[in-house]
């Protein structure tokens, strides 16, 4: 079986680097998933039962999970699920297997800092490094406001103190369209 899946977990191996004789490069770790949910007669959250699956990166992700990520990082990944049967001298089982397109840090647990790979040569297909917010004036030909992507675009949003925003001393925002 192949499908689409989204995980959010915790590296629970240290991921490894492997370079293949053909130049391959794979990183493998092993993600530990559950379902937290809220217990209302103990009145807090608990753990469901944890599955393991087996992740596997390549190419350029390889290298920059094996670079940016470590045991016990909360990531959330999207790839493609093998289910595989296997059998061995001490029984057989089945394994989870996830082949992955992209893996990212769980940004509701802590912060990062994103350094895009402008290595000479690089030839990826990453999207430019432009944002646009539709109706926000210094308009071009879509009718939005291009800047670029890192610490100077914080600088091109407007910083509101609580209570400062229009109609705030009466509970009543006026709603801004993006």
């Amino acid at each position: 079986m192949t499908a689409q899946i989204t995980l959010v977990g915790n590296i629970a191996t240290p991921p490894q680097l492997k370079t293949l004789p053909s130049g391959l490069t794979i990183t493998t770790f092993r993600l530990g998933s559950s379902q937290r949910r809220f217990d209302q007669q103990s009145g807090g959250w608990v753990d469901g039962e944890r599955s393991f699956f087996t992740v596997s990166a390549y190419r350029r992700l390889a290298e920059h999970v094996h670079r940016s990520l470590t045991k016990g990082d909360r990531v959330v990944l999207t790839g493609r699920v093998k289910v595989r049967e296997w059998e061995n001298d001490s029984g057989k089982g089945t394994a989870v297997e996830i082949d992955a397109e992209a893996i990212g840090p769980d940004l509701m647990w802590g912060t990062t800092v994103f350094q895009r790979d402008g290595a000479p040569g690089s030839t990826s297909t990453a999207p430019s490094d432009t944002w646009a917010v539709p109706g926000t004036g210094g308009a071009d030909a879509a009718g939005a406001r291009a800047g670029t992507v890192g610490p100077a675009a914080a600088t091109e949003w407007p910083t509101v103190e609580p209570g400062s925003a229009p109609g705030s001393e009466t509970g009543q925002l006026e709603s801004t369209p993006f």
